[in-house]
């Protein structure tokens, strides 16, 4: 596997659209930060981080709307990949429909949201758009 991040997030994808309360993912500690983030936010409904093995898993926990079933996700977008790098400075960070969504950045400071970084005025690698 050459891109841990992209798999994450098929993996989230793939069980949304497959309407599975559950997930459960390889850890790292980059997805770690990713999974709190998202559930900061309100896009997942809990995560437990799971120690077997060398690296461990990740179980997320969806979040569905009861009355007509959509998700909290609606789209989880790749942005930075292995090939070609994604960097912003603050003056230039992304801006996710026009701030409903948002930029999940790894900075020098941690992975923090497009908000965050802006605030702290750091820039850094753009991860993914989540929306």
């Amino acid at each position: 596997m050459t891109d841990p991040i992209a798999d994450y997030l098929t993996r989230l994808r793939n069980a949304i659209q497959a309407k599975h309360r559950v997930v459960e993912v390889p850890a790292s500690n980059l997805k770690k930060e990713i999974t709190k983030i998202l559930f900061e936010k309100g896009y997942i409904l809990n995560y437990k981080f799971v120690e077997d093995g060398p690296q461990g898993t990740i179980k997320v926990a969806l979040k569905y709307d009861a009355a007509n079933k959509t998700n909290a996700i609606k789209k989880l977008i790749r942005v930075s990949t292995p090939g070609l790098r994604k960097y912003t400075g603050y003056k230039g960070m992304p801006r996710v429909i026009n701030g409903l969504g948002i930029a999940i950045i790894s900075t020098s400071k941690g992975v923090m949201t497009d908000k965050e970084a802006s605030d702290l005025k750091i820039g850094g690698e753009v991860l993914c758009y989540v929306y």
